[in-house]
């Protein structure tokens, strides 16, 4: 490494702001702890071998052909695109550090194709009317299967595994409820929700977030839009576009040809593309998908004229089963499935009406009255008769346990005016957990009210839970919603940033020369000291550097083998001797 390369990029490093200095230590997989002191050591570590070796990694084909081309001042062709400073491995100028050029003169010859030009046009064929077709369908479906996911994860999270995939128990739970086609689909799913911002993760689990609560609120095409929208945004800056769009699919798989890893992930990238109709799996691309990859808002019209349409009707059938002819419109089909359990999803699809699906409806906050003015506006064919006795007999019965917070205890209380119901309840193996204890003619716990009565709940027991003033409190989704986007988290790398921005002072110059000083006692080098003398000549000293410690620097003279004492404040500069 040359010192004038560690000089350069500690003030360029200085001259960016926080922001910058956040992103680049960021794509360079710095450490926030690491024991750097000022911007010459940040310089430092940047520049070495392994830290070079692992940012190359990050450029893309377009980047490495342009650097190559700046190491053997050639002019940039065509193909190449001026590396950016993300990556700290250039200055201001485009010129790549020492160490960046000895890096990449090894991985040229290692791997020449690299640095190869790839061949491909800008525009993909158009779909074919077919084509076009079968690409609605998969989107169609796609968004039934996220939605199926979403409600499941509104109701309970979904189990994260440390490669971000769903569990292996929730998936077979996904896969039995029938919201997926193939348990391989999940990831992909999952990881278009989670770039739309619709699903978050705490690390260990996936939840639903605000906007994903909403999604599921909104029209197919809407759903469509928001995800593509999403998914657009969130892709590596190597395939995205200056205009905002992204490269044709086509061309993702050879854009990081350093990166043992992206072959893999543009896999998934392209099957999330399929997956919503971004093109077809002969490469070809619908007519909505256009705009989307060239920047411009995705053509929700042209995918709409495509897809089924959407029904606000059903047929509600006396063995208490409702069949939607068609794509019930999404808040409709929302409601109906807080209070009847889908028994098959399709074009036409078929829900069930238990005692356990209303008792579920009514803890959410649901009334008979509620329901059955909802059912009946739905209706074409009216409230059956045995549907109207169930929703009045599981109304009746629900609430006869009613979980509350005792005022003075603060523990929560768990009552009902059945002494069957609270001693089935207080043997239920199930509910150990929550370690239930008699107290008088009710049960008792310390854990929190909301946690008692969802158990409860799932347990099927006819439970509410009341509030101080003894009314009925609205069990909403046991989740956590969490913001449209994860909350960022405090910047990683502040007080990092602190640190080297409280020792940079406006003296550079002698921040270097120290620095250079104490790397030469160090290695008890031999250097060239050149000091300005009191009659503001120039004398050069040659010394084995020794000590530095107060301003000065100390030193065996080579010539006349004596010890001196040079004052800081009087060197000009410093340099090695070979």
């Amino acid at each position: 490494m040359m010192a004038s390369d560690e000089r350069a990029l500690a003030t360029w490093l200085a001259g960016r702001d926080d922001r910058e200095l956040a992103d680049i230590f960021l794509a360079r997989g710095v450490s926030p702890s690491a024991p750097w002191k000022d911007f010459f050591d940040a310089a430092d570590a940047l520049l070495e071998k392994t830290s070079v070796d692992r940012a190359m990694i990050h450029l893309t084909r377009g980047e490495l052909i342009a650097l190559a081309a700046a190491v053997d001042g050639r002019p940039l062709p065509a193909s190449a695109i001026p590396p950016s400073a993300r990556l700290a491995l250039t200055g201001d100028d485009g010129a790549p550090w020492h160490p960046v050029v000895s890096a990449l003169r090894d991985i040229r010859a290692q791997v020449p194709d690299a640095f190869e030009p790839v061949e491909g046009g800008i525009d993909l064929a158009p779909a074919s009317e077919e084509e076009t077709l079968a690409a609605a369908e998969r989107v169609f479906a796609t968004v039934g299967s996220l939605a199926d996911v979403l409600v499941a994860a509104t109701h309970a999270p979904l189990a994260r595994i440390t490669s971000g995939g769903v569990s292996a128990a929730d998936r077979r739970k996904l896969l039995d409820a029938g919201a997926l086609g193939e348990s391989d689909e999940l990831d992909d799913i999952v990881g278009a929700a989670a770039a739309a911002g619709l699903l978050t993760s705490s690390g260990r689990d996936w939840t639903v977030s605000d906007s994903g609560a909403r999604w599921l609120e909104a029209s197919t095409p809407e759903r469509w839009r928001l995800v593509v929208t999403g998914f657009r945004d969130a892709l590596p800056s190597g395939v995205r576009t200056p205009s905002g769009g992204y490269l044709p699919v086509t061309a993702w798989m050879r854009r990081y040809p350093l990166d043992g890893e992206w072959e893999r992930r543009s896999e998934g990238l392209t099957r999330i593309a399929l997956q919503w109709g971004l093109i077809t799996p002969d490469s070809r691309e619908p007519a909505w998908a256009r705009g989307l990859r060239r920047g411009d808002d995705p053509q929700t019209e042209e995918l709409t004229r495509h897809l089924p349409a959407e029904i606000d009707r059903v047929y509600l059938q006396a063995d208490l089963t409702a069949i939607a002819p068609g794509p019930l419109a999404p808040r409709l089909e929302l409601r109906l499935r807080r209070l009847a359990a889908r028994e098959s999803r399709a074009q036409a699809s078929t829900y069930r009406f238990t005692a356990e699906s209303l008792t579920a409806g009514l803890t959410e906050g649901e009334t008979a009255d509620s329901i059955r003015e909802f059912l009946t506006g739905l209706s074409l064919t009216g409230l059956p008769q045995p549907l109207g006795y169930l929703i009045d007999s599981t109304a009746a019965r629900h609430g006869l346990i009613r979980v509350r917070t005792d005022a003075a205890t603060r523990r929560t209380m768990v009552e009902s005016g059945d002494p069957s119901l609270l001693d089935a309840v207080s043997v239920d193996q199930g509910l150990r957990a929550l370690g239930l204890v008699a107290d008088g003619d009710a049960l008792t716990t310390g854990v929190s009210q909301e946690t008692v009565a969802w158990a409860l709940s799932d347990a099927r027991y006819p439970v509410v839970s009341v509030g101080d003033d003894g009314r009925p409190v609205v069990l909403r989704h046991r989740v956590r919603q969490s913001s449209d986007r994860p909350e960022a988290p405090a910047e990683p790398h502040a007080a990092l940033i602190r640190v080297l921005r409280g020792s940079h002072g406006d003296d550079a110059e002698n921040a270097w020369l120290e620095r250079e000083i104490v790397q030469a006692v160090r290695s008890r080098a031999v250097i060239d000291v050149v000091v300005r003398m009191p009659d503001g000549a120039e004398r050069t000293f040659t010394l084995e550097a020794t000590g530095f410690g107060g301003g000065r620097l100390r030193g065996r003279d080579q010539s006349s083998d004596v010890e001196r004492t040079l004052p800081l404040s009087h060197v000009v500069t410093v340099r090695s001797v070979a």
